[in-house]
This record gives C-alpha cells, sequence and structure tokens, in this order.
C-alpha cells in the first residue's frame, strides 16, 4: 500500500505556477523567451498556469488582464498603465498581482524566474498562502563586474527571496557559482535551458556556399561590432562566403557594415524571427559565431548542435559546460585574429559534421521531456517534504 501511494504521488499532476520578471508579451515580445520554454516544457508533464505583470505606456485604464493558452500554458498578463510615481507604480503592480493570483485558483508550488524583482510576489505566496517556492535563474548579472551595479537594496531583496526559497535552478553550474560568490545560499541544481527538437532538427544542405551566421539580441555583450570587422576581412579575401545578422535591431548594424566596406551581396541584416522560421537559416549554415564577453547558457548554440550546426564562441561564462569538443571551437574573449582563424578553417576544412550525433545529444539533455523530467524531480523533491 505504501509503494501504491508513493508511485501515485510520483506520477501525480501537479499544478505548478509560473512567477516570471521576464516574459513574452505584447510589449516586449521575445522578452524572456528561455522561460516561456521552460514553461511549456514542464506542461508536458503538469498543470501550469504563468503570471506576468509589465508597463504598457500605451495602456489608457489603470490595468488590462489578458488570458490565453499557449502550448498548453495558461497565460494570464497584465498590463499596468505607466506612472513615473514609485508609489503609485508599486500599488499598481501589487494590485496586479493579487488579482492575477485570485484568477489563478489552488496550485501546489510556485515556480519562480529570475529573482528580482519579482521574487517578492513568491515571498507574499509562501507567507501568505503557505505556497513553496523553487527558483529558476537566467540573469548573467551576478557575474563580476555586473553584479558591482547592484543596489543595496536590491541585493538584500534577492538574499531574502532565495534564502526562502526550497531550491535554487541555475541555467548552468557557472551561474550558480557567481550566485553563491554575490551571497545567495541555498541548495542548486542545473536545470538547462530548453531545445524544441521536433523543430531544430538537421537536413540537407542545399546550397554551396559557406554560409555564417550570428544569432542574438544584438545587446552591447554579444560584441557584434568586432564579429562584423572580423567578417570585413574574410571579406577582404575574397572567400565566397555569406553572413547572416539575425535578432532584434540587426539593421541597426548596416551603418557599420558600409563603413567596413562589407559587400553588400555577403551580408544579410535580418530582424527577430520566430523559432519556425530560424531554424532553416540554421539548417543552412556551415557555422554559427558567437562572440560574447559574457554567457550563461545561450539556447542559441544548442539549437545549432540539434540542428548539427558546429559552433564558434568564445569560451564564457557557463558555455563550455553545454559543448562537446567535437561539435565546435572555444576560443577566448574579445581575440578576433582566433575567431578570423577558426572561421578560415571551418571554410578550407573537408571534415564531415556527425549531424545526428549531435541531435541526439540535444534530445537527450535539452528536449522538452528531458527538462520536464528534470524540473519534475525538483518540485517533488519539495512537494514530498
Amino acid at each position: 500500500m505504501l509503494l501504491l501511494k508513493k508511485l501515485s504521488f510520483l506520477n501525480q499532476r501537479h499544478h505548478i505556477l509560473f512567477l516570471s520578471s521576464w516574459y513574452p508579451s505584447r510589449v516586449l515580445p521575445n522578452n524572456g523567451d528561455f522561460v516561456q520554454r521552460h514553461a511549456e516544457a514542464v506542461a508536458t508533464k503538469h498543470q501550469v498556469t504563468l503570471i506576468h505583470v509589465i508597463s504598457d505606456e500605451n495602456l489608457a485604464a489603470p490595468i488590462e488582464i489578458t488570458e490565453n493558452n499557449i502550448n498548453d500554458v495558461r497565460t494570464l498578463i497584465a498590463y499596468v498603465k505607466v506612472s513615473s510615481n514609485p508609489i503609485i507604480k508599486l500599488y499598481r503592480f501589487f494590485s496586479a498581482y493579487l488579482n492575477l493570483i485570485k484568477r489563478v485558483g489552488k496550485f501546489d508550488l510556485t515556480h519562480l524566474n529570475v529573482i528580482y524583482p519579482v521574487g517578492l510576489i513568491a515571498l507574499y505566496l509562501k507567507w501568505f498562502k503557505k505556497k513553496p517556492f523553487i527558483v529558476s535563474e537566467h540573469w548573467h548579472k551576478y557575474h563580476k563586474p555586473f553584479c558591482n551595479a547592484f543596489k543595496f537594496w536590491e541585493k538584500s531583496i534577492i538574499k531574502l527571496v532565495a534564502k526562502n526559497a526550497s531550491h535554487i535552478c541555475p541555467v548552468t553550474n557557472n551561474l550558480g557559482d557567481a550566485m553563491k560568490n554575490f551571497g545567495v545560499k541555498n541548495n542548486y541544481t542545473k536545470v538547462p535551458n530548453v531545445v524544441d527538437t521536433n523543430i531544430f532538427k538537421p537536413k540537407e544542405k542545399i546550397h554551396k556556399t559557406f554560409n555564417i551566421i550570428h544569432i542574438s539580441s544584438m545587446d552591447v555583450v554579444k560584441n557584434v561590432s568586432e564579429i562584423l570587422k572580423v567578417i570585413s576581412k574574410i571579406n577582404a579575401k575574397k572567400i565566397d562566403f555569406k553572413f547572416f545578422l539575425i535578432g532584434e535591431n540587426a539593421n541597426d548594424f548596416k551603418s557599420l557594415s558600409d563603413k567596413l566596406t562589407i559587400n553588400s551581396k555577403n551580408i544579410f541584416f535580418i530582424n527577430q524571427l520566430p523559432q519556425q522560421d530560424l531554424v532553416t537559416y540554421l539548417q543552412q549554415a556551415n557555422v554559427l559565431v558567437l562572440f560574447s564577453t559574457i554567457e550563461n547558457s545561450p539556447c542559441v548554440i544548442l539549437e545549432a548542435f540539434s540542428c548539427g550546426i558546429p559552433v564558434i564562441s568564445t569560451d564564457v561564462g557557463g558555455v563550455s559546460e553545454h559543448f562537446p569538443k567535437d561539435f565546435g571551437t572555444l576560443i577566448p574573449a574579445n581575440d578576433s585574429n582566433v575567431l578570423l582563424d577558426e572561421l578560415i578553417k571551418n571554410y578550407e576544412s573537408s571534415k564531415t559534421v556527425l549531424k545526428e550525433d549531435m541531435h541526439t545529444y540535444i534530445e537527450q539533455n535539452f528536449s522538452k521531456k528531458s527538462v520536464a523530467k528534470q524540473f519534475t524531480k525538483v518540485y517533488l523533491s519539495v512537494l514530498k517534504k
């Protein structure tokens, strides 16, 4: 009888409340899309409701709530009217969260994503509703020197929330180490980002042109301007290549490309794409390039591997934790000469990439099924207490 009860508990479908500081919305359509993938992975094994609050400068009313079912995730987003008064802003956000929580109904556990600032709501749910919570963390700001920018009261909130969490799940051990050095103490278990292996899969390359691809948010830490300088040197060598720069505001780099005299026939600026369209570019690439100064676990590297595409990336943050040596090359940060050499090596190489092996590695470790299983283990360890 005891064994049957244990098996029943292990197989039970729990109601998990995803509470996220970052999440895609009509205001920021791509913000925290990796959190959305976590939620959708968990929804394959459990009931998932997501709540998120964000300011909307186009809103006339004080608050507007939308509800949608997106890939089996009940998604409740509250949009609040912008206010320059911090007290009014705090009141509107807290009121919005209380409204959303009321709509959620009964749930078993809170899954907090990104401690600051919405971790205060997780604390409220623990202290007043007796709901335990775990944390998934993605933020590079715990790394030095970025962590020095936190204000004293921000650090205090982060440490208080973390102290009250039942478990912390960084996407890399490297991020976990940075959080511990920052003073965030708790039980840690790495749970990585998710790749939709049904979308990102190998496909035979159609054209012989050497295709280089970079996909990112185009933030300053992505070092896009330095990548373009390397591309300009490849352009000068008269190599038959195409470079695809894909991401939000990619067109902002067109003026630099012109200044570097990169042939317009060799470079393409493409705005942010949904995954179903992005995969087409990855599948036809020869190599993905990341030249970031800091990273945790870029989804795009895992997506490239899932398509059987090798990667050249700087060896920063937690990148090396999910980077088998035969899947590409890790290079020092800010060393553009090494990046140039590696790109030329890739162009000249006749080495056959084992695409199916790369896809299998991602499927076993980063698929929805795998990540859902990893989170379920953490959930059960908390709920059985």
